[in-house]
């Protein structure tokens, strides 16, 4: 699983969450994880998830930490599975960050997002192409522009989003690295 950090500002439409993004747009090719930093607004267009689809949901932030998984030859389950995992480590990223014990007691994971109290730390969804599943997991890097209750990294946890990028993609990465070699290293059942 390779990973990318990219320092500039890429403003995320759900356009990027497609096939091939990694390598053809920042010429990462294979297995890979890639973060950057910019705006949300999902276009209806391109908006996978069929329940925001149907309440008509926006999907939207000022500023949010953006992650893009690619994972080829994986289901949608082991792709769901993936995006519970990515959810889980930056759980345990933002919970080894925070700066007091009743903050850390008061996040959670549900599902596939991250939640401070009532605030809800993340947006995701995993989806399938014809050649690869595909992960987009985002985090509020401020509260701006979201339309529902948050928690933000710098706002409310005061930390960077460039740290956080570098902690999950790393964990990220070696939780998938460890996950196939697992899979090379068994025997058929007798």
């Amino acid at each position: 699983m390779k990973t990318l950090w990219i320092d500039r500002s890429i403003a995320y439409d759900g356009s990027q969450l497609r096939s091939l993004y990694a390598y053809l747009e920042h010429r990462v090719l294979g297995d890979s994880i890639i973060a950057f930093e910019g705006p949300c607004d999902v276009a209806f267009e391109h908006m996978i998830d069929g329940e925001d689809l149907l309440e008509r949901s926006a999907i939207r932030g000022g500023r949010m930490l953006h992650f893009l998984v690619e994972k080829f030859h994986a289901s949608l389950l082991a792709g769901v599975a993936l995006q519970r995992l990515l959810a889980a480590l930056a759980l345990d990223v933002l919970r080894e960050a925070a700066r007091s014990d009743v903050a850390r007691s008061e996040m959670r994971r549900e599902g596939d997002d991250v939640f401070w109290r009532e605030a809800k730390f993340s947006v995701s969804i995993a989806t399938v192409s014809p050649i690869s599943t595909l992960i987009h997991f985002a985090v509020n890097v401020t509260n701006a522009g979201t339309p529902v209750a948050t928690c933000s990294l710098v706002d409310d946890f005061g930390l960077t989003a460039p740290a956080f990028a570098e902690a999950l993609l790393a964990r990220f990465a070696d939780e998938v690295r460890s996950i196939d070699e697992a899979t090379t290293k068994v025997r058929c059942a007798p």
